[in-house]
């Protein structure tokens, strides 16, 4: 751990304890007693800060009382490694985009302030920060934060819901009794992982496709994280389905310069050809998201199997040949 890190950690665990003990510090940042000695040391000597022993209580702490002589104390800036940054402004814009004063809402404040304070060390101010670095959400969905809440109480308190589920690819408005598993942030879009006792088995729920949501005194049935994973974890997408097809496509020398930087799926097969084309080969169980993921490399793409969904993606390019004719 870098010592940047670790006096962050410090001043993290005395402004959050009345009094912490040199042991409970050394365990905390799994350091050696020289290197806590010479940390506390660099914070007083250095950075000026308010440290004290307190021989009653028998540990460090903040003296807010004492006036500092010289300069306030203030912590260093931070240099965050590129996948950091990206982190933390990803959990940035997803914490102003939630409901404020729902389920989240008294914990998503103090978070976004002291992740905005974070941004912000160093020699650039959080504006300038925000002002040169961008965030689109393309294709993202409003759902209902009423829903969102309920929804998020009825998971943290394991008790299962009535809903109202308009199933877009039908038309079709149904009542279920679900069991949440779990919430899941996937392309923008918010999805709930759960049991349905309609179907007697696991689906995945768009959240601003749920029309209606009431929280039941039932208790929720518990599904495990390895049954979940084998439905909605082994396919290609969102989509749930337990019949694995592999899809192998082929792309051209030009696009694989992209394509082989990307990660389509976790088990995901890839290869190099000789001629500098991309195979690459990924399980999918619903054919829907994988088509678009396909039609959007247009004529640099070649499904090679299975024969069904190239066939779907012959049928799709033929339909939009003749809206352009």
């Amino acid at each position: 751990m870098r010592m940047n890190e670790r006096i962050y950690q410090i001043d993290d665990l005395l402004n959050s304890h009345k009094v912490i003990s040199f042991n409970e510090l050394m365990t905390r940042l799994e350091v050696s007693r020289a290197t806590l000695k010479r940390d506390l040391a660099f914070m007083k000597d250095r950075l000026n800060a308010p440290i004290v022993f307190n021989r009653e209580l028998g540990g460090y702490q903040f003296d807010r009382s004492q006036k500092l002589v010289g300069q306030q104390y203030e912590l260093p800036g931070l240099w965050f490694k590129a996948e950091e940054i990206h982190a933390l402004l990803t959990m940035q814009h997803l914490l102003s985009h939630l409901d404020s004063g729902g389920l989240l809402g008294p914990h998503i404040k103090p978070l976004l302030a002291r992740l905005t304070g974070i941004l912000g060390t160093g020699n650039n101010a959080v504006e300038e920060v925000q002002r040169r670095i961008k965030f689109e959400n393309v294709g993202f969905r409003e759902f209902h934060l009423d829903h969102f809440q309920s929804i998020g109480s009825a998971l943290l308190r394991r008790k299962r819901l009535f809903i109202r589920y308009h199933a877009r690819g039908k038309d079709d408005l149904t009542e279920r009794e679900v069991s949440p598993q779990r919430l899941v942030y996937y392309r923008n879009n918010w999805y709930l992982d759960a049991w349905c006792h309609l179907r007697n088995d696991i689906r995945n729920f768009s959240l601003d496709a749920i029309r209606n949501a009431e929280i039941l005194e039932t208790a929720s049935a518990d599904v495990s994280d390895a049954q979940l994973n084998e439905v909605l974890g082994t396919g290609y997408g969102i989509f749930t389905g337990r019949a694995i097809q592999w899809a192998t496509l082929i792309f051209s020398k030009e696009r694989a310069r992209w394509v082989s930087a990307e990660r389509w799926h976790a088990k995901q097969q890839s290869k190099v050809l000789e001629d500098g084309r991309y195979e690459l080969r990924v399980p999918f169980n619903d054919s829907r998201e994988l088509v678009l993921d396909i039609l959007r490399h247009g004529a640099q793409v070649e499904v090679i199997a299975p024969a069904s969904l190239r066939e779907t993606i012959k049928n799709e390019v033929a339909l939009l040949a003749r809206l352009y004719q």
